[in-house]
């Protein structure tokens, strides 16, 4: 199986301008290639394939209006369109919604890289038009890197490669676990093992207070500085923002370390099955009361590392059906319980039997890959 393996850049700031300069023209041509797109839907031609629309990307760089984009290499703008122009079939297929433009301020800075010019060495890279760049430790030498990707975090430069492993062989135990992932707790386990929210914790409600305190006095820079319909964004607006660039940083790391931590556990205790719910998160954000405890939950991330972990020891992973009633059904005596609340946190059945409501929807969970 193939693992990404992500090192952080040290970039000298002669080097930094060109990482940005890719950046910017990645984003570029995938805004371009959507635009390209939209513009020849409404006038009634057919979907442009990547192929057409990198050759009359070609066309363009040989204008002296667009002659900037040889400062960059070719395969930032050739992989970005390609990107672009598979949102679309995506989109197509109704797997995902419509693709939207990249926005220069809140986009998140990335490029591609490609697999035939990227060198590693010890402890630097050779990245093409911007020359050998330090890193904090070495990338695993391979015959062929996958899908190598530079991006910009809000603070460090990482560059992010795909490596062959070859997958453990260990021995599973018969053990099937069930998972219930909820706002209450990060994750309940059919096995006893249970994972607290980790947005409760003090150290995220103290980073959260600072970051409602700094979002305000920005507001009111904004405001004090305000010339006319126009807001002037000064060098103490500047500061300030960036202070609350790191703080969102600061979060998205402590919120993802707490869902490695919790998934290596349960991969650790080797279950021959994982079986976890198919949650509609999109229809959930809907709820604006518990739209942003489920947001900071990062469900979606939870089964992405749950799926690699449990493929990397070989167990199986399965999802079930979006409307199985895993909470509603009782594990004992097999009877739906159609009155259960949201706000009912122990379940107790008709026949007697008392437990709490995430277990019991684990337990459920668990029984559905035997």
């Amino acid at each position: 199986m193939i693992l990404a393996k992500k090192v952080r850049l040290k970039p000298t700031p002669e080097q930094e301008k060109s990482l940005w300069r890719s950046a910017g023209v990645s984003r570029w041509a995938y805004n371009w290639t959507l635009s390209r797109q939209e513009e020849n839907d409404q006038n009634g031609g057919n979907f442009l394939s990547d192929g057409e629309l990198r050759k009359e990307l070609t066309k363009l760089k040989q204008t002296e209006e667009y002659a900037w984009l040889y400062d960059t290499s070719n395969n930032v703008t050739k992989q970005a369109v390609k990107d672009a122009c598979d949102a679309y079939k995506k989109f197509f297929k109704r797997l995902t919604d419509k693709p939207k433009f990249k926005s220069r301020k809140r986009s998140k800075p990335a490029f591609y890289h490609d697999t035939e010019k990227l060198k590693v060495k010890n402890g630097v890279v050779l990245l093409e038009k911007v020359g050998w760049v330090k890193a904090s430790e070495s990338i695993p030498e391979s015959e062929k890197h996958s899908n190598p990707r530079i991006s910009f975090d809000g603070k460090y430069w990482y560059i992010s490669v795909g490596v062959e492993h070859e997958t453990e062989i260990t021995e599973l135990h018969v053990e099937v676990i069930g998972i219930d992932v909820g706002i209450k707790e990060l994750a309940v386990c059919s096995n006893g093992m249970v994972f607290r929210n980790i947005n409760k914790s003090a150290a995220v409600r103290k980073v959260e207070k600072r970051l409602r305190r700094l979002q305000r006095r920005v507001s009111r820079k904004y405001e004090m500085n305000k010339e006319g319909n126009n807001f002037v964004k000064t060098c103490n607006v500047v500061k300030v923002e960036k202070s609350i660039r790191l703080l969102h940083r600061r979060l998205t790391n402590i919120r993802t370390n707490h869902i490695h931590q919790a998934t290596s556990t349960i991969a650790k205790t080797k279950p021959s099955a994982v079986v976890m719910e198919n949650l509609n998160v999109r229809g959930m954000m809907k709820n604006h009361h518990l739209s942003k405890a489920i947001a900071g939950q990062k469900l979606h991330e939870f089964v992405r590392q749950m799926k690699y972990k449990c493929e990397k020891i070989g167990a199986t992973f399965t999802q079930a059906d979006k409307w199985f009633p895993s909470s509603k059904l009782c594990s004992y005596c097999g009877q739906i319980k159609k009155g259960l609340k949201l706000s009912d946190r122990t379940y107790e059945c008709e026949c007697g039997f008392t437990i709490d409501r995430d277990m019991n929807a684990a337990i459920n969970l668990s029984k559905l890959a035997i």
